[in-house]
């Protein structure tokens, strides 16, 4: 069996998240009316009793956010640009989880750490019954894909909070697009992506259909080359776009705080939380994200095979990182940024 240490970045499914950091980092500043247009739209966030049930009783010095980008269809519309490549709730039916990763919190330092999970890491599910890739637990219902999580990982999951592909669309369209710089021509049939040569300003389509992209192409002498890591790369990618994305929303809404409301304007209504959740404090606890203050991890995995399929295990290496995350051990080094 062949190893390997692959590196999975955090996931362009943060998006949501960013704003909230965005916006309560100028609040301050900001008009009384901003703030309060903003906070009726997030009273407006679904609940989700199911995974409300699942979370684990407080940890003495830190909290743990298990943030899902769901790749569900729900609202999507015929007329989208990438209706094509995506479909809608009939032609992909029921919810996926594109994206796991777990937001950590220290309540002494305020320091956050990110931690993302490859969702073809094969794992056992919910309490144990079955084992399958771990992407397959939500669909099974979001308290199953947290218990998936505390049991396989020895990580409590305090809060609990979810994105899905229309919200992320209209955050990158409300905050003008996000650039992303690539030194050839660049493509995803499959996702519908093309990019020319220089930097592209992204808008949601485009954005993302370059952060699901795996199956990556760049144009090189003339001759159309795939990158051949598939989630190693996608997750690089997603490395890239975040970090543009936190930069060209801190640059829009600084230059313009009025538009702080409407970036969440259509997006409210694509996210889900656990019924305890103060998504204010959570922004305010993700504020060093803004500015790109915040420490990321991966997850030591190699590859193998189940009945024929390709999946991914846990490697030895992810011992120490998982302990951080659970509470028991200190921060490992972390990742080094691009």
């Amino acid at each position: 069996m062949a190893r390997r240490g692959n590196n999975f970045q955090a996931s362009n499914k943060i998006g949501l998240i960013v704003a909230l950091a965005v916006f309560v980092a100028i609040s301050a500043a900001g008009a009384k009316q901003i703030v309060s247009a903003t906070n009726t739209q997030l009273d407006a966030v679904q609940r989700d009793p199911e995974a409300t049930s699942a979370l684990s009783a407080p940890s003495s010095g830190f909290e743990n956010y298990l943030l899902v980008g769901s790749d569900s269809r729900e609202g999507a519309d015929p007329n989208d640009a990438d209706f094509a490549t995506m479909g809608n709730e009939s032609d992909v039916s029921g919810r996926r989880s594109d994206t796991v990763m777990v937001f950590h919190y220290d309540q002494a330092t305020g320091a956050g750490a990110l931690l993302s999970f490859p969702r073809d890491l094969w794992v056992r599910i919910g309490d144990g019954e079955n084992s399958a890739r771990i992407n397959t637990a939500y669909q099974e219902g979001s308290d199953v894909l947290v218990r998936t999580m505390q049991n396989n990982f020895n990580i409590p999951i305090h809060h609990y909070l979810e994105i899905n592909f229309q919200g992320f669309k209209g955050l990158v369209d409300a905050i003008g697009g996000v650039q992303i710089c690539v030194q050839y021509p660049s493509r995803d049939k499959n996702t519908g992506l093309y990019m020319t040569p220089g930097c592209n300003t992204l808008d949601g389509v485009e954005a993302l259909a370059f952060a699901r992209s795996r199956y990556f192409e760049t144009k090189i002498d003339n001759e159309w080359k795939i990158d051949g890591t598939s989630d190693i790369g996608r997750g690089k990618r997603q490395r890239k776009f975040i970090a543009a994305m936190l930069n060209s929303g801190l640059t829009r809404v600084l230059s313009n705080p009025f538009t702080v409301s409407s970036a969440f304007e259509g997006v409210t209504g694509a996210i889900i939380t656990d019924n305890n959740l103060d998504l204010a404090e959570f922004a305010k606890k993700m504020r060093p994200a803004a500015k790109g203050d915040i420490s990321r991890f991966s997850l030591d995995v190699y590859s193998d095979t189940v009945a024929g399929n390709s999946i991914l295990r846990l490697g030895d290496g992810s011992a120490a990182v998982l302990a951080f995350f659970g509470g028991l051990g200190p921060a490992p080094e972390p990742e080094a940024g691009d």
